[in-house]
């Protein structure tokens, strides 16, 4: 997966905008206006930083070397991956899909009605 990828990914969840409020390197993914990915755009390194369950971010971690603790956020609930070509893009979708229903589950029921 590259950054065009993983922005036509988002691109295609219900709600989700993205915008750059930590400049034009990072592209920030929210839905209800609450983040749930980030991703470092060139020529920063090319990874993606994910909304996560705590018991679901653990394991990533332990399974793949590519995952660890979220860049400079929560590191319970975050994590990032690098983009490294270690974990299929299939896995790497689903953890972004994890990531948005992660928000998602949090929003009002009037929020998640709107979507």
């Amino acid at each position: 997966m590259d950054l065009e990828a993983f922005q036509a990914h988002c691109d295609t969840m219900p709600g989700a905008a993205a915008g750059y409020p930590f400049g034009p390197e990072v592209v920030v993914y929210k839905v209800g206006g609450k983040m749930f990915a980030i991703a470092a755009t060139p020529p920063r390194e090319p990874r993606m930083t994910l909304k996560c369950d705590p018991e679901w971010a653990r394991v990533l971690r332990d399974t793949y070397p590519a995952v660890i603790p979220g860049y400079h956020t929560n590191k319970r609930h975050w994590n990032t991956v690098a983009w490294d070509g270690t974990i299929p893009d299939a896995e790497l979708r689903g953890m972004i899909d994890h990531a948005y229903a992660q928000v998602v589950k949090g929003l009002t029921k009037a929020q998640r009605a709107a979507l």
